[in-house]
């Protein structure tokens, strides 16, 4: 039973950890937010919602000044006000904010926001497994290389549903007729407007690199075409 001990301690850390953060991030955003009103805004996602057959989409106001889109574990959606007042002074244009909004859509239909947050728990139960382990035959060095291992892990699985989430928002654009330029153009604007990832190797970052990401929607829009 002993030699079991750390497997079960990371399981019962998951899942502490997965109750906890849930509610921690979903105790902030009710803190901090309240619902976007803004016509321009609204036009665009009256249209998504009507490709989508739905009454409305509602977005949300998260009050913090970096420039971010986030769905939350309950299916909300959020806007930074450092976003929004990038799209106030004509940095981003309404097109641009409804393929941020059509991205985050993308995120709660395709499971990977509640998926996250359990993967979250779950990569630093593993992180914590792999430390017990590695730290009895490495001492010092084995925290680091079982902190390196998680981190590669989560980069990787980030970056799958990045790209699953841009495919899902080209769909719903093209649908409302807004179309995919204005999220093209927006993955050139991204790097300037949250200060660029700078060197980090690609394998390395949760998001994947903008020319991957413009090539990849644009690799759909042909095979849509085609079918």
């Amino acid at each position: 039973m002993l030699k079991f001990s750390p497997i079960l301690l990371a399981i019962l850390y998951a899942l502490v950890m997965y109750v906890f953060s849930s509610w921690r991030t979903i105790r902030e955003l009710d803190a901090r937010s309240a619902e976007l009103a803004d016509a321009g805004l609204k036009e665009m996602t009256d249209r998504m919602a009507a490709a989508l057959d739905l009454p409305r989409v509602k977005v949300h106001l998260y009050d913090i000044p970096q420039v971010n889109g986030l769905a939350a574990p309950d299916g909300r959606i959020f806007i930074t006000r450092g976003f929004y007042e990038r799209y106030r002074s004509g940095e981003v244009s309404a097109e641009e904010m409804a393929s941020v909004i059509a991205h985050e859509l993308g995120h709660v239909a395709l499971g990977h926001s509640r998926r996250r947050m359990i993967d979250f728990s779950g990569q630093n139960a593993l992180r914590t497994a792999m430390a017990m382990v590695l730290g009895r035959f490495l001492p010092g060095v084995g925290v680091l290389i079982a902190n390196s291992l998680a981190a590669l892990l989560a980069a990787r699985l980030s970056r799958g549903d990045e790209y699953e989430a841009d495919a899902y928002a080209s769909a719903l654009l093209i649908k409302s007729g807004i179309g995919t330029a204005a999220q093209k153009s927006l993955f050139h604007k991204l790097e300037h407007l949250t200060g660029g990832p700078g060197g980090t190797p690609a394998w390395l970052l949760s998001h994947p690199k903008t020319a991957e990401r413009i090539a990849a929607i644009e690799a759909n829009e042909r095979k849509w075409l085609q079918s």
